[in-house]
């Protein structure tokens, strides 16, 4: 059984290569339809992922949650989602991305279709830890399927393009969930998600494509003459897992030093995703969609923001470091004017969370890039993953104890926590300013 489905998930094989005209004709269709089904399955996945935090209220208004319950739901989402992140990250480098997505999809919206009918803490604590797990057959294979369609000299653009998939998503959940529950419920805050994640999951499985040579093109480097600097002879050897895992990772100074940078950014990010609707509910008089459209506000800031600063990476010769720590800076001021705006001008509230939107995701996105940088196209999955468990525990730390010393203390007290979280940021990344693609 176990053996059917690993080769059920198996790569696509190579295909003998076709002439050069038709090379020409359909590199460019394929390169624009892995990007267009990546960004738009990776938008669905964020339906399904944070369409908790916008009616965690309401949630625990109707079933009696604390504060602590929700953000134990919180946590142990965030822990499942970094392992499985991970995991799914070694798994996917070893399997055909539109499978591996697609079931990922279809998991998903099974678990959200199960959280909207049960009314049991443990058995949502379970159920949305569970969803973390395989939320993490997200990413990995978009980035698998990325760093095979598009070289080294173009990642940069490109995964700022696609990046802003996070932003539509993680805006649109808040909306979408929001306005379910408003209208019907908070239970169809996971019903709706999960009919799309449904379609979702079809349209994936029938859109995506794995590599070149599985389509009868050559790989990247050769379509684009882009090699990464030490690896024009190897460049498409598999790896071994030890070597995925090992070599490629933990043994990788500069994957964690990105990692260890991204369990401080993810505190930044998450804070606001996470308890930013009820921290706007509970002491700046926001309603329930009040509350949703400061999620929007906060996702949509950076879609500009991403494109730009992944353009200038590129241009600054992939210095993903510099140009993380010059966004992350505004951020600590921003987080100054929330916790200073007194209650009352909630739209100033909503200006600052744009404008900490505007300069969170461009180092979401370049620490991701960094990290492929850093390693073999065929261990993207792998260092992904790494990075992005360490975001987790980050997301984790902040879910359990914001929500401790928004409880014990105050909600300022909270901010100020916010607040070292973005200092240390500053200072780590400050080891990263000159570091360039490997070579």
């Amino acid at each position: 059984m176990l053996q059917t489905i690993r080769q059920w998930f198996a790569p696509a094989p190579s295909i003998p290569q076709k002439s050069e005209s038709e090379i020409q004709t359909l590199y460019p269709k394929f390169r624009f339809r892995v990007l267009e089904s990546t960004f738009l399955g990776y938008t669905t996945y964020y339906l399904t992922r944070n369409n908790f935090s916008p009616v965690s209220k309401e949630i625990g208004e109707a079933l009696s949650y604390s504060k602590a319950d929700i953000g134990d739901i919180l946590a142990v989402t965030a822990i499942t989602y970094g392992i499985g992140k991970f995991l799914m990250g070694a798994l996917s480098d070893r399997s055909n991305p539109r499978k591996f997505m697609a079931v990922g999809l279809f998991l998903t919206a099974i678990l959200n279709f199960s959280f909207g009918f049960a009314n049991h803490y443990w058995i949502h604590l379970f159920l949305w830890g569970a969803n973390g797990l395989v939320q993490g057959m997200g990413w990995p294979p978009c980035g698998r399927s990325l760093g095979h369609w598009y070289s080294v000299r173009e990642r940069g653009t490109t995964f700022a393009f696609w990046n802003i998939a996070h932003n539509i998503g993680g805006g649109l959940v808040g909306v979408v969930a929001s306005h379910s529950a408003a209208q019907f419920g908070w239970q169809y805050a996971f019903f709706v998600p999960g009919i799309i994640a449904l379609l979702g999951s079809v349209y994936l499985y029938i859109r995506l494509v794995d590599t070149p040579q599985s389509e009868g093109l050559p790989p990247v480097e050769v379509y684009r003459d882009d090699f990464p600097p030490e690896e024009k002879e190897n460049h498409e050897v598999e790896l071994s897992t030890k070597q995925l895992i090992v070599e490629q990772v933990l043994c990788n100074k500069y994957i964690w030093l990105f990692a260890i940078i991204n369990f401080f950014v993810y505190i930044i990010r998450y804070s606001l995703i996470d308890w930013g609707p009820t921290y706007l509910k509970e002491t700046k008089g926001a309603d329930l969609l009040g509350g949703g459209y400061s999620t929007l506000i906060l996702e949509f800031g950076g879609i500009g923001s991403t494109i730009l600063m992944g353009w200038v990476s590129d241009k600054f010769d992939g210095r993903r470091g510099m140009v993380s720590l010059l966004c992350i800076i505004p951020i600590f001021f921003a987080f100054l004017g929330i916790l200073w705006n007194p209650p009352g001008n909630i739209f100033i509230d909503y200006i600052l969370f744009g404008l900490i939107g505007l300069f969170i995701y461009p180092p979401v996105m370049l620490l991701g890039v960094a990290g492929m940088d850093f390693t073999s196209k065929k261990a993207v999955g792998t260092a992904a993953g790494f990075i992005g468990l360490f975001g987790s525990l980050g997301r984790t730390a902040q879910g359990k104890g914001l929500a401790i010393l928004a409880t014990n203390y105050s909600w300022d007290v909270a901010l100020y926590a916010i607040l070292v979280s973005t200092l240390i940021a500053i200072f780590l990344l400050v080891f990263s300013w000159n570091l360039k693609p490997r070579g």
